[in-house]
């Protein structure tokens, strides 16, 4: 017996029965009662470690990424532990790889640490769409504590999301390439996750809009290496296009090197446009245009987000939205 069990028989938050045994003034005498009623029936008999879940100093929240090795992951990581030992919690973090079987796995492996919220880093959490039994272990885990989800968007109660304006960034993108007179933009990605889907959507408006076909060898699936983009390209027999729009600063990086390699000149021959903002973007040359999906904002209101719900002040939206900035350098001439 412990106190996750005594929230769940008295049908209220570990934060609420936690305050019941600290003799907090916060809880309403109905519930005082009612919690401490189960208390004696069951015999619990509190510790210090589950005295300090929800009011005290002992806090763990869990955060699970699929790859900590990619940029984008680690520097949410980075943000999220940062902001949440600023507020006196602790960290355990979790590396689950992209297949559902890792992802379910490592999801349990955090809460049989009894952590008392998740955060979900990637846009990978959030499934393809076409099925909710892609994301129904994060609601079966949301009936235990509180979920956020960074970077992508799941329904659920007890399930949020802190999301950024991708698709409106990708066609802000495109349409300013296109309104620069460019019509055979290639579109790079190497996902079809919740976010890569919203990128294509603004793609896809953007063109649609200005009453440019569609073509489908224009739109590629690649690797994220810098290389392989770069041979993929190279291995084109007619390379037809005179911008590129990647997903990733990796895979932007990747046609920077074809253009070097072919003597196509950047940006008067070839405007090309990445994303995240990373390090690859002023570590190549010419320097990158890229769309800034402001990870730290997202991650500083994501925290505030969660600590508003363990502290039960208000309920909150199921998500929050940033939107993107586009920050230009030397690739693109709009």
């Amino acid at each position: 017996m412990n106190i996750y069990d005594i929230a769940e028989m008295a049908g209220v938050s570990i934060a609420t029965v936690s305050r019941v045994m600290s003799g907090s003034d916060k809880v309403s005498d109905k519930t005082r009662k009612k919690v401490l009623s189960v208390i004696e029936e069951s015999g619990y008999t509190p510790n210090v470690f589950a005295q300090g879940l929800g009011v005290g100093t002992i806090h763990s929240i869990g955060i699970l990424v699929p790859n900590i090795s990619d940029l984008y992951m680690a520097e949410a990581v980075s943000f999220l532990e940062n902001e949440l030992q600023k507020n006196g919690y602790n960290c355990l973090l979790g590396c689950s790889g992209f297949e559902l079987s890792g992802k379910e796995s490592h999801l349990h492996m955090l809460l049989d640490k009894r952590v008392d919220a998740l955060f979900l880093v990637g846009s990978t959490y959030a499934g393809s769409g076409k099925s909710d039994a892609e994301t129904d272990y994060i609601r079966a885990a949301a009936a235990q504590v509180p979920v956020v989800v960074i970077n992508g968007a799941v329904k659920g109660e007890n399930v949020h999301s802190a999301v950024c304006g991708d698709r409106q960034a990708m066609y802000d993108v495109t349409s300013s390439l296109i309104q620069r007179g460019r019509k055979r933009i290639l579109f790079l990605t190497d996902s079809h996750s919740y976010s890569a889907q919203e990128k294509t959507a603004g793609y896809l408006s953007a063109l649609e809009e200005a009453g440019i076909p569609v073509r489908e060898d224009l739109m590629m699936h690649v690797p994220n290496r810098i290389h392989a983009v770069r041979d993929i390209l190279l291995s084109l027999p007619d390379p037809d296009f005179d911008a590129v729009v990647a997903t990733d600063d990796g895979i932007a990086v990747g046609a920077v090197k074809f253009a070097a390699r072919t003597g196509r000149s950047i940006p008067q021959d070839l405007q090309i446009v990445g994303y995240n903002n990373s390090s690859l973007s002023v570590a190549c040359e010419p320097e990158l245009t890229s769309v800034d999906n402001r990870t730290e904002d997202i991650c500083r209101g994501a925290v505030t987000v969660l600590l508003r719900l363990l502290s039960e002040k208000e309920p909150m939206p199921p998500s929050m939205v940033v939107p993107c900035r586009i920050v230009r350098r030397r690739t693109t001439d709009f």
